[in-house]
């Protein structure tokens, strides 16, 4: 009876082993059969070359082949004047190199409003935000925060000119960026650069105050740091409020006078003072 019993369980067991085997097979073709229907009713993605960075890139600097790399991109996805062919974007050999209008990040696409024509310079007009505008103002080693100002540093200016017969100072402008130092448009920290002249970007109405402040007095500048939004305010100073108003008492000598009369006329002489 025990030999029967355990005849029947051997073969309940090799028959549910069995049915297991048959549904894993039957589910691993009906995956397979899904993941290739999937492949057939996908659409097909078309991929094109677009050149992107290799590397960032600022303003000013000129694109070298060693910066711009191919890669595939989606067809429709294609940003609009993206260059395909590197000989069009570098151009052929002696060929002037471009420069870089707009900081452009690693793996971004070149496009033409990003770059100049070929040996065209980025120049300051690409600086400058819409509605502003670039002025120039001329200052020296004392006036100018000799050798510290970089393109990008922010400064106020100071204007120091004649009111009402008095010296004054005043601040007149906070915080304006310097587009360029000299001919320099881009921060070089390694060199140190004693300036003639900075280029400031302002709007129009303070081209016109800046224009008048140069030719009534003198402009000077103050760095300003990195991270300082700090306003100060409009306020002047003049000579009393550095030296003071200092009030000095002048001893006055004791005089006397003797008066006589002569007709209608009467004469006044002075004598010496009769000692106390």
């Amino acid at each position: 009876m025990r030999i029967v019993f355990a005849f029947v369980l051997l073969i309940g067991v090799g028959l549910a082993g069995a049915a297991a085997y048959l549904f894993q097979q039957q589910l691993s073709g009906l995956e397979a059969e899904l993941a290739q229907a999937r492949r057939n009713n996908a659409p097909s993605i078309e991929l094109v070359g677009v050149a992107v960075a290799t590397r960032d890139l600022v303003f000013g600097q000129f694109l070298k082949p060693d910066d711009v790399k191919l890669i595939g991109w989606p067809k429709e996805y294609l940003p609009k004047g993206a260059f395909s062919d590197l000989e069009h974007l570098l151009g052929g050999e002696g060929a002037e190199p471009r420069a870089v209008l707009i900081n452009i990040v690693k793996d971004e696409p070149l496009l033409p409003h990003k770059i100049t024509d070929f040996g065209e310079d980025a120049g300051v007009r690409s600086r400058l935000a819409p509605g502003m505008r670039a002025f120039t103002i001329n200052i020296n080693v004392s006036t100018g925060v000799s050798g510290f100002l970089q393109p990008n540093d922010r400064v106020d200016v100071y204007w120091t000119g004649s009111d009402g017969g008095a010296t004054i100072t005043r601040l007149i402008l906070e915080g304006v960026r310097l587009i360029a130092v000299d001919q320099v448009e881009n921060s070089d920290i390694s060199r140190t650069i004693i300036a003639r002249t900075v280029t400031v970007e302002v709007s129009p109405q303070t081209v016109a105050e800046l224009t008048q402040a140069q030719q009534t007095g003198r402009l000077t500048l103050s760095l300003r740091g990195a991270e300082d939004d700090v306003v100060s305010g409009a306020f002047q100073v003049n000579q009393s409020d550095i030296i003071g108003n200092e009030v000095i008492a002048v001893e006055q000598k004791e005089t006397c006078t003797l008066r006589t009369r002569k007709g209608a006329e009467v004469i006044v002489v002075e004598v010496p003072c009769p000692e106390e």
